[in-house]
C-alpha cells in the first residue's frame, strides 16, 4: 500500500466530485489535507469531517481560482498552516456542454475560461513557487481535450491550454525531483454534470456507446490514478498525460 505520511497535499475543488474522492483518499493514505471550495462551505466542512475521522490534519481554504489574489491566499494558507506544501492538484473547474460553436457567448466563454484555464495556470504556477523538492503537481483535465465532443468546445479548448502548461512546468522544474502530470479522465458518473440521477440523458448514452467498458468512470477510479502520480511509485513519470476513460474513442 502506498503511504504519503508526513506529506501536505493541497486540493482545489475538493468539496465535492473528483477532488473530494482524491482528498479522502489522500488522507486515507495519512496526507494532511487542504480542502479548497469557492461557495459551498457545507459540502466541505462534511469533507473536512470525513477526513478529521482518519487522524489526519486537515484546513479547509475558501478561495476563487479565477481570482489570482484568492490563489496566492489559499498557498499562503496552507503554509502557514503545515509548513510545506508536497503535492497539488489542480482540479477545480466547470462544464459547458451540449453548446454547438454557434451558440456560446461572451460571458459563458469568460466564465469557464476564468476558471478552467486562468485557474489552472495560476494555481499551477503557485505549485511551482512552493512546492517542496520530490514534490508532485497534478492537472485534472478531460477527455475532451483527447478526443473532441460536439457541444464541448468552449469546455474542451478551456481544459486543453493547460495541458500544454504540464509539459513546460515538467521540463522546467524537474530538476528539483517534482513530477508535473495530468490525469485525463472520462465523463464520471456522480460528479460534476452527472452528480444528477438521470442529468443529460442523450449525451449519457452517446457516452456509454463510445466505451467498450460499457460505463463512465466512477471518482475512484481518477482517485487511483491520483494516487499513483502522488506516490513514490511515479517518481519517474514526468510530463505525461494518463487517459482513463475505459478505451473509450470519441
Amino acid at each position: 500500500m502506498n503511504s504519503l505520511e508526513n506529506k501536505v497535499a493541497l486540493i482545489t475543488g475538493s468539496a465535492r466530485g473528483l477532488g473530494k474522492a482524491i482528498a479522502e483518499r489522500y488522507a486515507a493514505l495519512g496526507a494532511d489535507i487542504v480542502i479548497n471550495y469557492s461557495k459551498d462551505k457545507a459540502s466541505a466542512e462534511e469533507v473536512v469531517n470525513n477526513i478529521k475521522a482518519l487522524n489526519v490534519r486537515v484546513i479547509a481554504v475558501q478561495a476563487d481560482v479565477s481570482k489570482v489574489a484568492d490563489i496566492e491566499r489559499l498557498f499562503a494558507e496552507a503554509k502557514r498552516s503545515f509548513g510545506k506544501i508536497d503535492i497539488v492538484v489542480a482540479n477545480a473547474g466547470i462544464e459547458l456542454v451540449e453548446t454547438p460553436v454557434t451558440a456560446f457567448t461572451e460571458e459563458q466563454f469568460d466564465k469557464v475560461f476564468s476558471i478552467n484555464t486562468k485557474g489552472s495556470y495560476f494555481t499551477m504556477q503557485q505549485a511551482a513557487r512552493h512546492i517542496e523538492n520530490n514534490g508532485r503537481i497534478i492537472y485534472i483535465a478531460s477527455s475532451t481535450t483527447s478526443f473532441p465532443v460536439s457541444g464541448m468546445a468552449v469546455y474542451g479548448g478551456s481544459k486543453t491550454t493547460p495541458r500544454y502548461l504540464v509539459d513546460i512546468l515538467s521540463k522546467e522544474i524537474g530538476h528539483r525531483g517534482v513530477t508535473v502530470n495530468s490525469i485525463i479522465p472520462f465523463a464520471v458518473d456522480n460528479a460534476g454534470i452527472f452528480a444528477e440521477a438521470g442529468s443529460y440523458p442523450e449525451l449519457r448514452k452517446q457516452l456509454l456507446d463510445s466505451c467498450p467498458m460499457g460505463r463512465l468512470a466512477e471518482v475512484e477510479d481518477v482517485a487511483n490514478v491520483a494516487e499513483f502520480f502522488a506516490s513514490d511509485l511515479s517518481s519517474f513519470v514526468n510530463g505525461q498525460h494518463l487517459v482513463v476513460n475505459g478505451g473509450a474513442v470519441n
